[in-house]
């Protein structure tokens, strides 16, 4: 089959759909107070007694979905037999998966598995800039689109694969004249600019570090962060653009290195063109950093057993955790699971909807895709600016043909309407993707029939920061599809659902999630502190990774992810994943959203509060709250029904667009709300402080 590389010329040739008037979203909460009893009776038709170390699993689908045959035939796997060779063997499948790249010296050794620490292809070396961009440059891929960007305004670039290269060989060169030397860490705090990944690729060719904090984080977590791996230099930009606002990041960076000496180097970006301050002999800019150096850097021959990135993820108390990722073993994960999940082609134009500060970007937007020689699209701003069609007007103009987005994207796409979507042409999708949270089985199927007009497979991704890369899910030209559900195991993955004593729970029934034999792209250990690896991922269940989600394991195999175990409730005695609690209410058609939390309760131990947010022109009514009860005790039973339900205008969520359920649940409980670094809006967090304050003193 001909290989329709996207160009630069062609892709230049894009057509502008957007209108610049910005949507403004009234800020109204509306509460709901239910004062029902808990009625015993009512639930005997579905209650099954379980031990304590066990989840109830309450929610059954089964509708099926299988290959299309038009996909299977040319799908990279559409053969059984491969993910059953990979289980038999995961040593020598992984093998075969490294020997797809460029080492500078074979490894001696697959691997070398001290529980809980895993080496992987010691003795081996590779680069991975190496690996993501020279490697192309003796191929037709050399001229073909590496990157393709659009910024929020409008202003757009493609940059090949030798363009990017050139760019990466001349900041490293800018990088070793700063000082920064092998196994030094670099802060980059960058907006979603070619710039980031560029910056990324010059820290792996010489061998440093890299520490990419989201660009809207503020200096306090900047701060911790840099502190914690002692970063000396800081990559950054006078600001970026964000629902049509400039984001100012010099003057965030500025201020988190009040208090770190140690900072001896700023680079800024220019951006937005913005006025900053630059303090003589630590500050400089990018572009004049660049303009006297060679085109050439010697990529560093790195073991594969060396640390690649730093990336740090935020708990609810305490410091951030900096998970730290090797290179080999990284570099293999990332690119095989990015190649044979999305099935890419050289034809395809690739778009992954995360931001790079978060590990999606890193492996499913950076490594994975340039390592494979894909086009992978970058955007930078928001999904509803100016417009909520700004991502559909995107894949028509330039052709997508793959999108992996967020389930919380998804469902706010839905609350936005059908029309939007529908005045745009996506019949270049042919691939579907979905990570960040469990999907509802709702969603999945708006997804599937708006979006990819029914033709097109979804792949319900699981995975972590700590995983590196993708672990459950579908093989879109193998595995029948469930809605909800990430089916199965990758290749070479050995993943299981046992209770609290390390046992399998039977089928059906909810337990942990566990990854039982070691994989590529784990985590090396935290930053500085093993012990607290050790406690964290390995104590729970001796000898196996410890998760931290719920999930059951249907009656053909497939992993039915239930939420967080902190978010797995107690209510009377049955222990419910409140992923399924909100599934049932966002398969209401007047439900876009749904966050569940539970509250002490004198009772039944824990009460279930339900914070919903309404599709557009869904009314809002009295009625309306025990009509969502009706639905909940029709979908599930009646000890799934909310005590209390709330209707919002949004929710508390992440910059990466995951609901902060901890947050609400805090909240509600009257707690301590703990870290929020990674809160989006601090106005949708007093939205719920102030109408739980009204309902206190009877004002709902």
């Amino acid at each position: 089959m001909a290989s329709h590389s996207p160009s630069a010329l062609t892709l230049f040739k894009v057509k502008r759909r957007l209108s610049l008037n910005p949507v403004v979203w009234p800020r109204r909460v509306q509460h709901y107070r239910h004062k029902a009893s808990f009625a015993y009776a009512e639930s005997r038709r579905w209650t099954v007694v379980v031990s304590s170390a066990t989840i109830d699993s309450l929610l059954k689908e089964k509708e099926e979905y299988p290959p299309p045959k038009s996909f299977r035939k040319d799908a990279w796997i559409h053969d059984p037999k491969v993910p059953r060779e990979a289980a038999a063997d995961p040593e020598r499948y992984w093998a075969d998966r490294a020997k797809e790249l460029v080492w500078i010296k074979k490894w001696s050794k697959v691997l070398e598995w001290k529980a809980p620490f895993a080496k992987w292809f010691v003795g081996g070396q590779i680069n991975v800039s190496q690996n993501c961009l020279d490697r192309h440059l003796d191929s037709p891929r050399r001229n073909k689109a590496a990157i393709v960007w659009e910024g929020e305004p409008g202003d757009r670039r493609v940059l090949t694969y030798q363009m990017v290269w050139r760019e990466v060989n001349r900041f490293a060169n800018v990088l070793k004249r700063l000082g920064v030397k092998r196994g030094d860490r670099v802060t980059i705090y960058l907006p979603a600019i070619p710039e980031l990944p560029i910056a990324m690729l010059a820290c792996a060719r010489i061998g440093a570090i890299h520490s990419v904090i989201f660009a809207g984080f503020s200096a306090k977590a900047i701060q911790d962060r840099a502190e914690d791996c002692h970063s000396e230099v800081i990559i950054t930009a006078d600001g970026g653009y964000r629902r049509g606002n400039v984001v100012p990041l010099k003057k965030t960076v500025d201020e988190a290195v009040e208090d770190l000496p140690f900072v001896r180097h700023v680079v800024v970006y220019q951006r937005t063109k913005e006025p900053v301050s630059m303090k003589k002999g630590r500050d400089v800019w990018w572009h004049e950093a660049i303009s006297d150096v060679d085109d050439f850097c010697e990529p560093v021959p790195m073991a594969a057993t060396d640390p690649l990135f730093v990336l740090y993820t935020s708990g609810t108390t305490g410091r951030p955790k900096g998970v730290l990722h090797s290179t080999g073993g990284y570099l293999v994960g990332a690119a095989t699971t990015h190649r044979l999940i999305f099935d890419v082609k050289d034809r395809d134009l690739y778009w992954c909807t995360a931001d790079i500060g978060w590990v999606t970007g890193h492996t499913y937007i950076v490594y994975g895709p340039l390592a494979n020689g894909a086009t992978s699209f970058l955007y930078e701003g928001a999904p509803d600016w100016p417009q909520p069609d700004r991502f559909w007007s995107i894949i028509e103009s330039y052709g997508v043909t793959i999108l992996y987005t967020a389930p919380t994207a998804i469902r706010a796409f839905m609350r936005w309407g059908d029309e939007w979507p529908k005045k745009h042409d996506l019949s270049t999708l042919r691939l579907l993707g979905t990570v960040g949270e469990p999907i509802n089985p709702e969603a999945w199927r708006w997804y599937h029939k708006t979006i990819g007009g029914g033709r097109c497979p979804i792949v319900d991704t699981w995975w972590q920061t700590e995983t590196g890369m993708i672990l459950l899910t579908p093989l879109p030209g193998l595995t029948t599809l469930k809605p909800g559900s990430a089916t199965h195991p990758f290749p070479g993955i050995a993943a299981e659902v046992v209770d609290e004593n390390g046992r399998p729970v039977p089928v059906n029934k909810g337990g942990y999630l566990v990854i039982s034999k070691p994989w590529p792209a784990m985590l090396m250990t935290l930053y500085n502190d093993p012990e607290r690896y050790q406690q964290v991922y390995w104590s729970q269940v001796p000898g196996k990774y410890f998760t931290g989600d719920g999930a059951r394991v249907d009656e053909d195999g497939c992993f039915w992810l239930m939420g967080r175990i902190d978010d797995v409730l107690n209510v009377a005695g049955h222990r419910i994943g409140t992923m399924e609690v909100e599934s049932a209410l966002v398969s209401h058609p007047s439900v876009a959203e749904a966050a569940v939390v539970g509250k002490p309760h004198a009772l039944k131990g824990q009460s279930l509060v339900a914070y919903v947010v309404l599709k557009g022109g869904a009314a809002r009514s009295e009625s309306l709250s025990q009509e969502l009860r009706d639905h909940v005790r029709k979908e599930i039973g009646a000890i799934a029904v909310p005590d209390d339900i709330y209707v919002t205008e949004k929710l508390p969520k992440t910059r990466s667009g995951k609901i902060m359920r901890r947050v609400i649940r805090s909240l509600v409980s009257g707690q301590e709300i703990g870290d929020t670094t990674t809160l989006e809006d601090p106005g949708a967090v007093e939205e719920v402080r102030k109408w739980l304050a009204e309902v206190e003193t009877g004002g709902a």
